[in-house]
């Protein structure tokens, strides 16, 4: 594992907020303020036509910004084909989400000095494209990213560290932990079993396309279709006033986690409406919502083989577990009141940064960490599961029809590597191609294509039938690598994974360039 010169930190790069930590001298993990005080920094950026960025403004400011300006929650978009102009330029979710990077890497350096390497958190449920996206991210905003750490391992870490478990030493029982965690735009939940130095995720499954955000959206969706009763207006047409209307949303959302009731007021074309929204409304509005979060809790505490009752804790992680249904909701699941003393805002950044620590620990000869800690960490191991299955797609001998041959199935313990034989169709044929699949799923339709596995040249004169094994992996950051070797001759065949939608080298080169180019405000 190659450092850079500088800090190794931890970055919590989220899809409605983002931080950076970083472990002290005393081997606390504290979260660096950005420019404006603040530890949290919006993932909100304004593109002006002018080619000004700005990167974290409030939302209130955001708000008030010519929609078509305005980028967020491209954490949503990690992985994806999405992409936009700006300043006569194509530019994609892995660089706009390095411009947020930046942002936090160089407020950062005036407060601690250089940053020269980073471990980024993802959800759990982030398949092969969305972790290399975020990989990607990290370089072109100037970081090495020496590893991709899951959200709630990263919390997990947070909630040993905070209980004074971390790196204790002692022989005890081994733990149980359901790390519940629901962000702004994502949603997860983990079952972990950990002691002082050793945390094994057990299973784990989430929702990258659930989060508060979605919570907000049922209130301003309740406030429209009043609106619409009374004035018989549609306001769903205007793009700012839609904005504004969620920014307020959301500060409902969040006063209805002390209150029991808060007021919404909507102006449109000059008309106006007050809304009052009581508690109970709100989560019927959202029940459906809610209840999505319990399935999936469920079926993790089964796939883990975990009784509620044999859970040691349940760690609560992201903003939107302040909502007090979720705390309800999960006490009746578990029978245990949520843990509550991490912060719902910087424990993933804090976990990212102890799990940045614990590798410097091992393998930068030169670090910077104080002696004392680091020989605290260096007896720490984690092991984690893969949150999709991987399969390649072949021809069913019996039924004729393509099916998705499971490899590696969810929830296995990673690193894991699994072979497979394939043989040669013609005489002397070259090449070999194999599609591979994220899934568990047999048909290939309900699967998520990697990409194309070309096995280029084979050895000439190769007769009908020559054996080719080829070999699939998760390695510890539960990014996907395929390897080949031509049996007959033993050589190591050239292989190419051709992933849909990914960054070439070269266009992480370009976009590199490019992101220096711009001054972050």
């Amino acid at each position: 594992m190659d450092f850079k010169p500088g800090h190794t930190v931890g970055i919590d790069l989220g899809t409605t907020y983002s931080t950076l930590a970083i472990l002290d001298d005393n081997g606390d993990p504290t979260a660096i303020a950005n420019d404006e005080d603040q530890v949290e920094t919006p993932s909100l950026i304004v593109l002006s036509e002018s080619g000004h960025v700005i990167v974290g403004p409030s939302r209130q400011r955001a708000a008030m910004e010519d929609p078509d300006n305005v980028v967020e929650l491209i954490k949503r978009e990690m992985g994806s084909e999405y992409k936009r102009m700006f300043d006569g330029r194509e530019i994609t979710p892995e660089f706009l989400s390095a411009l947020i990077l930046k942002k936090l890497k160089q407020d950062s350096e005036k407060r601690i000095g250089k940053i020269g390497n980073a471990v980024i958190t993802v959800p759990y449920y982030f398949n092969d494209a969305r972790r290399k996206a975020t990989q990607d991210a990290g370089r072109i905003a100037g970081l090495n990213v020496i590893d991709i750490i899951n959200e709630p391992t990263a919390a997990t870490l947070t909630y040993a560290w905070k209980t004074g478990i971390l790196g204790r030493g002692a022989e005890e029982e081994p733990r149980k932990a359901l790390v519940y965690d629901l962000g702004g735009g994502t949603f997860d939940v983990t079952v972990v079993t950990f002691t002082s130095t050793r945390f094994r995720v057990l299973a784990t499954d989430g929702d990258v396309q659930l989060g508060g955000v979605d919570w907000d959206n049922r209130l301003s969706e309740y406030v429209c279709e009043q609106f619409e009763a009374k004035h018989a207006v549609n306001p769903r047409d205007s793009k700012i006033d839609m904005r504004i209307l969620r920014n307020d949303c959301d500060t409902a959302k969040m006063a209805l986690s002390e209150a029991n009731q808060a007021m919404i007021t909507f102006r449109y074309k000059g008309q106006s409406i007050a809304v009052q929204i009581t508690r109970e409304l709100f989560e019927e509005l959202a029940a459906d919502l809610f209840q999505r979060t319990v399935d999936t809790t469920e079926l993790v505490l089964e796939q883990a083989g975990v009784k509620p009752e044999e859970l040691h804790a349940v760690v609560t992680v992201g903003g939107a577990t302040l909502m007090p249904k979720v705390q309800e909701m999960l006490e009746k699941v578990t029978g245990k009141k949520p843990y509550r003393g991490l912060s719902p805002y910087t424990s993933v950044a804090q976990g990212a940064a102890i799990h940045a620590a614990i590798l410097e620990s091992k393998h930068r000869t030169n670090s910077e960490l104080a002696e004392k800690v680091r020989k605290h960490l260096k007896s720490i191991q984690q092991e984690n599961v893969n949150s999709h299955g991987l399969g390649v797609v072949v021809r069913h001998p019996v039924k004729k029809k393509y099916i998705n041959h499971l490899m590696i199935p969810r929830n296995s313990r990673l690193p894991i590597e699994v072979k497979q034989t394939f043989k040669t169709g013609h005489e002397g044929q070259q090449r070999i191609n194999v599609r591979v699949m994220e899934g568990d799923a047999s048909d290939p339709a309900a699967c998520t294509p990697i990409g194309n596995c070309y096995v280029r040249d084979l050895p000439p004169g190769l007769a009908k039938g020559s054996p080719v094994e080829v070999a699939y992996s998760f390695d510890t950051m539960g990014r996907v690598h395929v390897h080949a070797k031509d049996m007959t001759s033993g050589r190591e065949a050239a292989i190419q994974i051709d992933r849909r939608g990914g960054l070439t080298e070269d266009q992480i080169d370009n976009y590199t360039r490019l992101a220096a180019e711009y001054k972050i405000d």
